[in-house]
């Protein structure tokens, strides 16, 4: 079973910064993909950036050059440090990672609870 744990939201002025963080645990699992998805009300759930093991990144189009994500393999947790935020960048940001386990088996995908992102104009 994966645990994952999140920190780092809250209320940001437009143009401020934050920096997210997510903690996964499980016993026997190695994390392969790490990252971070978001939903605004109303709207679907969308990726904003994910990070593989080796350290290959992937970033939404909206927040190439503001965000940069990063992770500590021998703690198994992602970071996303966002800066220059909007208002359109307030959501609930979820930590998504996927795991196989040490026999070789796959997990599905496991989702943190989300943090709230509120950027004021």
């Amino acid at each position: 079973q994966v645990h994952l744990a999140e920190s780092g939201g809250g209320l940001v002025q437009a143009g401020g910064s934050l920096r997210l963080s997510c903690a996964a645990s499980g016993s026997g699992v190695s994390f392969t993909s790490m990252g971070w998805h978001r939903q605004a009300p109303g709207k679907q759930r969308e990726l904003v950036a994910a990070i593989s093991r080796g350290g290959m990144t992937n970033y939404a189009d909206f927040v190439k050059g503001r965000f940069t994500i990063s992770r500590d393999n021998a703690k198994d947790t992602v970071f996303l440090q966002m800066n220059s935020l909007k208002p359109e960048d307030t959501a609930v940001y979820y930590c998504n990672v996927r795991g196989i386990m040490v026999s070789g088996v796959p997990l599905s995908d496991s989702w943190g609870q989300g943090t709230q992102v509120t950027v004021s104009s």
